[in-house]
């Protein structure tokens, strides 16, 4: 996996968790949620693509 999208996922995540704890972050929560799917899409993009380095 790319380090890169690898800190994407990361950053989605702690932004989930700091949305999902306070009300009044509630945005965080859905930059989180596309942080997180635009990171998918990447991903499933380089598997299908056949992109992959051992």
């Amino acid at each position: 996996m790319n380090i890169a999208l690898l800190i994407i996922i990361v950053v989605a995540v702690v932004l989930a968790i700091v949305g999902g704890l306070n009300t009044a972050l509630n945005w965080l929560l859905w930059v989180a949620l596309i942080v997180a799917v635009i990171a998918l899409i990447a991903f499933l993009f380089r598997v299908i693509s056949g992109n992959r380095r051992a």
